[in-house]
């Protein structure tokens, strides 16, 4: 593989790997607001140099931070509705007499109370509230454009089936006929707007609490799994960078091999990516998705990173990843590329 950078860790440090969930929370969930803070203050006191997270991207199947609905995009349920309060995007009887088990995430109550809130400072957005953040959240979209449109999209489109996979709508849908899209995205033009608006006030307090660390001497380590969820913005925006059927399901999908501690493998059903297609795209996809994680944290640990010299293929449809084989991956190619891009990669692996 490419040598990587290893400046980040020329001397001696140590940290605590905690995803923000984790965090206390009051509403039911960690998240970027005064407890993350209270966390960075506590790494510093301790002499901490580093805090690693897990993805942060929306999560999908089963609530897990590697079964994302979007590589770029960031978890709705991380905003700090205490900050919204300082805002002026809620007040603070929005947020209080509401109680929550204090040790454990119950996901299935605190997503729909944060959906709720979110819902609430959406509104009182467009009456005016906040209106110095009108400018900021127009020139977030902008700049996010290229990821951000297909995933406002792609999250009305879920909603609007209930949650069903994108697989399993409508064929001009999933074949992404562009005059469905059109019509599709000016009748849903209003749930669009406020996916892309979560999506600002994530990573505007994203933004506000790496800076926050990194004041104290806290750097963090981020995270970008190897496979994307089948069920993601990614895949549905993408399908010929990934091998899929006439459908649009999965030809092969991701696992481990039979070993000692499972006789049938691990079948994780991730669909696996097209290397010759993103090849001759000069890795754009890869490139774009590193250069977005590096923008939001100092280093990054590539998750199952044997998995770009070989991976395991296991036939779309199968039960067990019994009859999966190996087949090669990029390998250095795509990290040269990657370092040719980017400049020196602070990569953990």
């Amino acid at each position: 593989m490419t040598k990587v950078n290893p400046t980040p860790f020329q001397s001696r440090s140590a940290g605590v790997l905690l995803h923000p969930t984790s965090l206390p929370g009051s509403c039911g969930i960690g998240d970027l607001g005064p407890a993350a803070r209270a966390w960075v203050d506590a790494l510093a006191r301790a002499k901490q140099q580093w805090w690693q997270i897990l993805p942060l991207s929306p999560t999908g199947c089963a609530d897990s931070p590697y079964q994302c609905l979007s590589t770029f995009a960031g978890n709705p349920n991380l905003i700090s509705p205490d900050d919204l309060v300082e805002d002026g995007l809620l007040r603070r009887r929005d947020v209080a007499n509401r109680s929550f088990e204090t040790r454990r995430v119950d996901f299935g109550a605190a997503i729909p109370f944060k959906a709720g809130l979110l819902a609430r400072a959406w509104e009182n957005f467009k009456r005016g509230a906040a209106r110095r953040l009108k400018r900021e959240f127009e020139k977030f979209c902008a700049e996010e454009k290229s990821w951000l449109k297909d995933f406002a999209l792609f999250m009305a489109l879920k909603e609007a089936h209930d949650g069903t996979s994108w697989s399993e709508w409508e064929p001009e849908l999933v074949e992404r006929r562009p005059a469905t899209l059109a019509r599709i995205a000016k009748s849903l033009r209003e749930a669009v707007r406020q996916h892309e608006f979560r999506q600002f006030l994530f990573f505007r307090q994203w933004r506000a609490l790496k800076s926050y660390a990194n004041a104290r001497g806290v750097k963090l380590i981020g995270d970008i799994p190897i496979f994307v969820s089948g069920d993601s913005s990614d895949v549905w925006s993408r399908p010929t960078e990934f091998l899929l059927d006439e459908r649009r399901r999965p030809k092969v999908v991701a696992g481990v091999p039979p070993d000692y501690f499972s006789k049938t493998g691990q079948l994780w059903g991730n669909p696996h990516y097209d290397w010759k297609a993103m090849k001759r795209t000069g890795y754009a996809w890869w490139i774009a998705r590193v250069r977005a994680t590096l923008q939001m944290v100092d280093v990054v640990r590539v998750d199952h990173f044997r998995g770009f010299e070989a991976a395991w293929q296991v036939p779309g449809g199968d039960a067990t990843a019994q009859r999966g084989h190996w087949v090669k991956g990029p390998g250095a190619d795509l990290f040269d590329k990657l370092r040719a891009t980017l400049g020196p990669l602070p990569i953990i692996a």
